[in-house]
């Protein structure tokens, strides 16, 4: 069967798909739904294989009863339909597996024998194992030219140790079959922002420093680490969430609108951003950056613990479970307007948004108690709810009102315009693309890159200070610093308007 790309060209997405990690909590929680939504769409081509691969010894059968348990855990009752569901399991294999050991990968290449179609690796293991993965896939000659492997960001500890991954994985695959897969780029709503962009006269021509004043981007998490201790004490929220999620979103919001909608027109236009991000100096550092570290608090109404009270923690780690700072993006579009950027765990909520905020008009001619709502605010939400609302001013009703301004949004959500039409998670949109051999949604090796110069020199300025980040309460949106840094510039964070 084949499916059209976004030019209208006919691609052919009958693959065979290796999962390496098929056990792990990324595969049964998220993959395998995204799969049998696939096929429940009519988009897995009839010929389509999956083989798992890890390193538990189980039979095939005993296989697909772990993901069918999966799946009626994480697809909704009414849409887990039966036909389905033994069309899904029949298309299932399973190979244990050591990755670190070259003499087992001779089981992929007896599986793909004969086979015409591509075979997609998709790496949902660590980082560290990509390099080995690929060196034995390619020495047992399981690959041909049309093999493709999506791997999972962050790549790597530092701009160091991801060049090291990348030339491992290029070493076996040219830069044109490497998927790199950020899920926020596969959110219905970050694909909507590139329609709104460059699709409406009426935002194309406002989205530069004339018209807008600032922008925010929130990601924040309720949950606290979840048992990820050991690596997330490594990593910390600035590697975990702002040098892919945040910095992506970014580059969406102020690059320039590329020549057309192919691969690299776009990731050619984000890689300029990335270029023109400001580096932080030291006197910046201690205004313009706060990074914070969650103590016990109260999350849904429960006590929680504070990040080194959690279990196996060490009690001295410095590592920041919370970022805030203010950036600039130094070319001609952005100059003079900051980009706000929030990230953190043990927030009040879940939510991924982004607000755009225009510049008041020149002259104000209303009431002037009022004019702190004079002014447009476009606010993006990925997530939980996806939708975007332009906050626009009326008239308040009322014979006894005057000329009194109210706001309120004109509001575009998409469960609610597309009722019948459920909305996508990102991993379906992120496979499909892999399918069709199309990589706009994907991230390129010098992103990666430039994204890690930036984060690295913000991290060794940390480490020059050698500070301790500053406490806040679980359930707290954060340290009282990181709303004094919006504050010191006559401005605040959304949820408090």
């Amino acid at each position: 069967m084949s499916h059209f790309t976004r030019s209208g060209q006919a691609a052919n997405t009958e693959i065979d798909l290796a999962l390496f990690g098929a056990l792990g909590d990324l595969a049964q929680r998220k993959l395998f739904p995204a799969l049998f939504h696939l096929d429940r769409e009519g988009l897995l081509d009839s010929g389509t294989r999956l083989l798992g691969l890890a390193r538990q010894e189980l039979d095939a059968e005993a296989f697909k009863v772990r993901v069918e348990a999966a799946l009626k855990t994480h697809v909704k009752a009414e849409e887990l339909d039966r036909a389905v569901l033994k069309r899904f399991l029949a298309r299932l294999e399973y190979r244990q597996l050591d990755f670190s050991q070259a003499e087992g990968y001779a089981a992929i290449r007896e599986w793909r024998e004969g086979a015409p179609r591509p075979m997609v690796i998709y790496l949902s293991v660590a980082a560290k194992l990509y390099g080995d993965i690929c060196r034995h896939l390619e020495a047992s000659g399981s690959l041909d030219e049309q093999s493709r492997v999506v791997v999972e960001k962050p790549i790597g500890y530092d701009l160091a140790s991801s060049a090291e991954i990348n030339d491992a994985i290029g070493a076996v695959f040219p830069e044109s079959r490497i998927y790199r897969i950020d899920h926020y780029l596969g959110k219905e709503t970050v694909q909507n922002l590139i329609a709104l962009r460059f699709a409406n006269p009426l935002f194309g021509t406002q989205w530069n420093q004339n018209h807008i004043s600032h922008v925010e981007i929130t990601v924040a998490e309720k949950v606290g680490i979840e048992g990820r201790w050991g690596y997330f004490d490594e990593a910390g929220q600035l590697r975990d969430m702002v040098q892919n999620h945040l910095l992506q979103l970014v580059c969406l919001i102020a690059m320039d609108p590329p020549a057309n909608l192919d691969a690299d027109a776009i990731r050619d236009e984000k890689v300029k951003v990335l270029k023109a991000l400001k580096p932080f100096t030291d006197d910046m550092l201690g205004r313009d950056v706060v990074r914070g570290q969650y103590i016990a608090g109260t999350s849904e109404g429960k006590s929680v613990p504070g990040y080194l009270d959690e279990d196996g923690a060490n009690t001295e780690s410095h590592t920041e479970t919370f970022v805030a700072m203010k950036t600039q993006v130094a070319n001609w579009r952005w100059a003079g307007v900051p980009f706000y950027l929030r990230t953190g765990k043990r927030m009040p909520e879940k939510l991924s948004q982004i607000v755009i905020h225009f510049r008041q008009q020149p002259h104000y001619i209303f009431d002037p108690d009022q004019r702190g709502l004079a002014a447009n605010k476009l606010v993006i939400r990925l997530q939980p709810e996806e939708g975007i609302a332009l906050q626009v001013l009326t008239k308040d009703s009322g014979l006894d009102k005057g000329m009194r301004l109210r706001p309120g949004p004109l509001h575009l959500d998409f469960s609610s315009a597309f009722p019948k039409t459920r909305i996508p998670d990102a991993y379906e949109r992120l496979l499909l693309e892999v399918m069709k051999g199309q990589q706009y949604l994907f991230v390129r090796r010098d992103e990666v890159e430039y994204a890690w110069r930036w984060c690295d020199s913000l991290i060794a300025a940390w480490e020059d200070r050698n500070e301790r980040p500053r406490r806040y309460p679980a359930g707290s949106w954060g340290p009282v610093a990181s709303i004094a840094m919006i504050t010191q510039d006559g401005r605040s964070w959304y949820e408090d308007y």
